[in-house]
């Protein structure tokens, strides 16, 4: 797998002040890239600032001129693990050795979401929103809207649809909580559960997206339904 560009910078909303020269923003991916790894060693709760800009070699004032705590610098890790796991989808959907078709396409999805928990470092606890109770949690709302967004057109998907982004939601929430299981059972996910879930949602889009997607995607899309498209 390809690895996730570092130098990816957070959406300017998420810091205090957006890093304008090469400089800040590479000592701002410096910074990020500790804190990654820092919650690999420590977890979330004993993460702290200081010890960020130990690791990443920068002054203390450095960490604080982006991020005002711990928690909005997880959350600035959380928006550059969202843009990447984007990245990897569109790369690719666009090989040319990409099966058309949105079975092939969700699989990708799922394959990208594994490489990054097995080999991205502070992955395992922040992925795309930092730890908070499972009820308050919103993260997938937004992942379910940028898959959406991601695949629309190259399937052929009207994006607004309500139904399809309701279809769209269930399916991330779905697949988030069997794939938490699979690694609550192996260390690298279980290939079982991970084989299941993407039977089940291929089952369950099938309802929405066998007849959802036109032009040069049917194709693809017909060509699948017969094979349980590609390999699990």
């Amino acid at each position: 797998m390809a690895p996730v560009a570092a130098s990816a910078t957070p959406a300017p909303a998420l810091l205090r002040r957006a890093p304008v020269q090469r400089r800040s923003a590479q000592r701002l991916a410096r910074i990020l890239d500790a804190c990654a790894e820092l919650l690999d060693e420590t977890g979330y709760e004993d993460l702290s600032t200081r010890a960020v800009a130990g690791r990443a070699g920068v002054p203390i004032g450095s960490v604080y001129r982006f991020f005002p705590n711990k928690r909005a610098m997880a959350e600035a890790l959380a928006r550059r693990n969202l843009d990447a796991y984007a990245d990897r989808i569109s790369n690719r959907l666009a090989a040319p050795d990409q099966p058309a078709g949105w079975r092939a396409a969700m699989d990708v999805v799922i394959d990208e979401y594994l490489a990054m928990k097995r080999n991205l470092p502070g992955f395992a606890l922040v992925e795309f929103t930092v730890p908070a109770p499972r009820e308050s949690r919103q993260a997938n709302y937004e992942v379910a809207d940028r898959l959406l967004h991601l695949l629309a057109e190259r399937l052929g998907l009207d994006a607004a649809d309500a139904g399809l982004r309701t279809a769209f939601l269930v399916g991330v929430e779905t697949a988030d909580a069997l794939l938490q299981l699979a690694f609550r059972t192996d260390p690298v996910g279980d290939p079982a559960i991970v084989t299941e879930t993407k039977e089940l949602l291929r089952a369950y889009l099938a309802r929405y997206l066998d007849g959802a997607a036109g032009g040069g995607a049917a194709g693809g899309v017909d060509g699948a339904a017969g094979s349980g498209g590609g390999e699990p």
